[in-house]
């Protein structure tokens, strides 16, 4: 018998503007029972984020237009039934611990640096998931 997969259930919101990196972190929290939405712009975010009421929000950092930055923040100003206290995460080229400050200040929950391994971006949804008091 197989373990129950560790996303199943959750509703993740995925934010880049790469078409082949939104396919793989699709591909990859698909495969671990996540439902997925991805999308290619912080502006497509912001229209889904209300109706969709995504359990997490994946979003990269640098993209054209707005960035994450600026999408987390409007994210934020949002009351809690529009997704304005969505769990974060922000997955980025930006490594190092300014970047990550700057992200944790801009109201992510976590940095996460690409590339990523996909068990370890399991356990990072799953761990603050966990951590979360729902």
């Amino acid at each position: 018998m197989e373990p129950p997969l560790s996303l199943a259930g959750l509703n993740i919101l995925v934010v880049d503007d790469d078409d082949d990196t939104r396919f793989y972190i699709t591909t990859v929290l698909e495969a671990d029972g996540a439902t997925v939405m991805a999308v290619a712009s912080a502006a497509a975010a912001r229209q889904v984020l209300p109706e969709l009421q995504p359990d997490v929000l994946i979003s990269d950092i640098a993209m054209p237009g707005e960035d994450g930055y600026t999408l987390i923040r409007k994210v934020r100003a949002q009351k809690p039934d529009n997704g304005g206290q969505v769990l974060a995460i922000a997955l980025t080229a930006y490594g190092d611990s300014e970047d990550r400050i700057r992200a944790l200040e801009a109201g992510f929950h976590t940095h996460v640096s690409k590339p990523i391994d996909p068990e370890e971006l399991v356990a990072i949804i799953t761990g603050l998931v966990a951590s979360c008091n729902w």
